[in-house]
């Protein structure tokens, strides 16, 4: 029988020993930090809407709050609520003045945050029973030429208007109105909206009838980005939603496409930012697949900007899912507010703060 010697014996348990100490070391060590790849630089956002001079001088006193909350970029949705010069008709009333908006960029500048206005192109041109000025003030560039009276659907209620994508008199117009905003708020960028298009390729419309959507809202976005991008030299941040298969991907009619405009995302340019937004919890019961549109996006080669709203538990879920898609090309995250920012509220505001907690969380917001 071999026999082994005693100071091989004791070798060996010497080396046991060592062994279980290191393990022990390691399972009991601090967890690391939640690691995910560098983003230069993260976005931080908050969209704000403001339709008032009352609602501007509110945001104009909340910048400082947000600049020391960590925000770097704020989408400013003005929309036709400026005193517009090239076509004063368009105006809404009680518009937001020259001189605010110098204040809003020289703050902006001295806090180091990125000013984006934003104004919505296509779809959006009404709300409830109010039609915003373009179709009142040129209603042949209507989608929908003489239906909706009222912006109802018989005895429903109607959500939103479009202006037809094909009109050839609308572009010059809308792109006058896109130059002033660039000029006054002094912006590398402007944010065209475009979510949640329902009327496009109507049956009605006498240059869209027939046509396929997804040429259709194509073919707007391909032109829009053709005077900013290609001819101002700016950035295009768009709503992300008129991109997504809603059926496959279980989103529905709100934050993805049911009316085939989806197909689009193969027929537009990749240097335009995808502002892809989710409010609802509805999704932790998607079978695991979580937000199956940021690394959707990604693939495709975007940048992503994810966006959320009230339900802070969809905020963080949006949050953790996002940063699981390890990409230089996923931004950070939006806050959006869909309305004026009351003097005192931002830091209050309770999406606000779980994004700024969540970003922190994963090291990727400093403290301050």
């Amino acid at each position: 029988m071999f026999k082994m010697k005693p100071e091989k014996i004791l070798n060996g348990v010497i080396g046991l020993a060592f062994l279980a100490l290191a393990l022990f070391q390691v399972r009991c060590a601090p967890k690391p930090a939640v690691q995910v790849t560098p983003r230069k630089p993260l976005i931080f956002a908050v969209h704000v809407l403001v339709e008032s001079t009352d609602e501007a001088r509110g945001f104009i006193g909340e910048i400082p709050a947000m600049a020391k909350s960590g925000v770097n970029l704020i989408v400013y949705e003005i929309d036709y609520n400026y005193e517009f010069v090239s076509h004063p008709e368009l105006r809404r009333e009680d518009p937001v003045t020259k001189d605010m908006v110098k204040e809003m960029v020289r703050l902006c500048r001295q806090y180091k945050i990125r000013l984006v206005p934003e104004f919505q192109s296509l779809g959006h041109q009404s709300w409830a029973e109010k039609t915003w000025p373009l179709l009142v003030k040129y209603p042949q560039f209507d989608e929908t030429p003489g239906k909706y009276q009222g912006n109802k659907d018989g005895d429903k209620e109607f959500y939103c208007r479009s202006w037809c994508p094909l009109h050839p008199d609308l572009y010059p117009i809308i792109f006058s109105l896109y130059d002033e905003l660039l000029d006054v708020f002094e912006a590398d960028a402007i944010h065209v909206g475009m979510d949640e298009v329902f009327l496009i390729g109507d049956k009605d419309c006498p240059r869209c009838a027939g046509k396929d959507p997804a040429e259709l809202f194509a073919h707007s976005v391909n032109t829009i980005h053709d005077h900013l991008v290609k001819e101002k030299g700016v950035e295009m941040f768009i709503w992300a939603d008129r991109f997504l298969d809603g059926e496959a991907m279980g989103y529905g009619e709100w934050e993805a496409s049911m009316n085939k405009t989806y197909p689009a995302i193969d027929m537009v340019p990749k240097d335009i930012i995808m502002c892809d937004w989710h409010y609802e919890r509805k999704y932790e019961n998607m079978k695991g697949t979580g937000f199956p549109s940021v690394p959707f996006f990604l693939d495709k080669g975007f940048r992503v900007l994810p966006a959320s709203f009230r339900d802070t538990k969809a905020v963080k879920m949006f949050i953790d899912d996002s940063f699981k898609v390890l990409s230089e090309r996923m931004l950070g995250h939006m806050c959006t507010s869909w309305g004026g920012v009351e003097p005192g509220k931002i830091a209050k505001c309770k999406q606000f703060k779980t994004i700024a907690k969540e970003l922190r969380r994963y090291g990727l917001l400093a403290a301050k």
